[in-house]
């Protein structure tokens, strides 16, 4: 017990001289230090950077190895490396870096500059995007279909024809349609609206991506892989209906995984429970 006892006062004590010594503001920077690197290490983990990354541990384990046991010619090789450690990074992780920016620049800070709209009629337009891409999907209608989120996609907008009206199953349809003049290139979708089309997106370079797809679905995942926009992508070929997000493919979906997909990213689940809710309230 009177292990325990000194423990604790020792605890106590210890605790004291912290409260005396770090500063409500000493606590604030270090959780804004975490935040930042919880938010850099959650990007680094959905990129292909995290390979890099395992690289770098890896080297860094040779240098010291190499130290520890007096390996000259392997320190000095590693310490000439590690020394442009800096301009390394930056031309290995430079798509990367690139998103990064690209997505602190171009973000609307919703929640700081501007209000963004509320889209009352949220589940007529989910149902309509819905309602074109299973029937383009039935014709084998090849399409590609671009939802803007956080980061700003106005420099491709500005590729393609500007529509600005309002989403319809018909009009997806008919823009996608063989002989229409904007058939070629991506529909730009914004708050709710149709802001333009036959957009040119950037192809990505992953190259893991299968050969037996076409541009299209390049052309998806180089946009997800650039911004936080959901892709949807028909086949021309198949008919068969992908998704990208946050660089993936997710594809040859069927009809209700593709709807629950959407759903999920369209209207998260708080959203859809709260609208619920003022259903039930209305209803009562």
């Amino acid at each position: 017990m009177e292990t325990v006892r000194s423990v604790l006062i020792d605890i106590k004590q210890l605790l004291q001289t912290l409260g005396q010594t770090i500063s409500v503001w000493d606590i604030v920077d270090i959780l804004i230090v975490a935040f930042i690197i919880y938010r850099i290490l959650t990007f680094l983990r959905r990129t292909n950077a995290s390979s890099v990354i395992k690289g770098i541990i890896v080297l860094l384990i040779l240098a010291w190895l190499s130290n520890q046991f007096s390996m000259n010619a392997i320190t000095y090789l590693l310490k000439q490396i590690l020394e442009m450690g800096m301009l390394v990074l930056i031309v290995l992780f430079q798509p990367e870096l690139r998103k990064m920016f690209e997505q602190v620049g171009s973000s609307r800070f919703n929640l700081i500059f501007r209000k963004r709209a509320r889209l009352e009629n949220a589940e007529a337009i989910l149902q309509s995007i819905i309602s074109a891409a299973e029937s383009m999907a039935k014709n084998c209608t090849g399409a590609i279909i671009v939802f803007e989120r956080e980061v700003g996609l106005n420099d491709f907008a500005v590729t393609g024809t500007r529509i600005d009206a309002n989403i319809s199953s018909a009009l997806i349809q008919n823009i996608f349609f063989l002989n229409s003049p904007l058939h070629d290139g991506a529909l730009l979708i914004r708050e709710g609206r149709i802001l333009a089309a036959a957009c040119m997106l950037p192809l990505s370079n992953n190259i893991n991506i299968s050969r037996d797809l076409g541009m299209r679905h390049r052309a998806g995942v180089g946009i997800s892989e650039r911004s936080d926009a959901l892709t949807v992508i028909v086949s021309e070929q198949t008919g068969a209906i992908s998704v990208a997000v946050d660089g993936m493919l997710k594809r040859d979906l069927d009809f209700d995984t593709f709807e629950k997909l959407m759903r999920n990213e369209i209207m998260p689940e708080s959203k859809r429970s709260k609208r619920k809710r003022i259903a039930r309230a209305v209803s009562i």
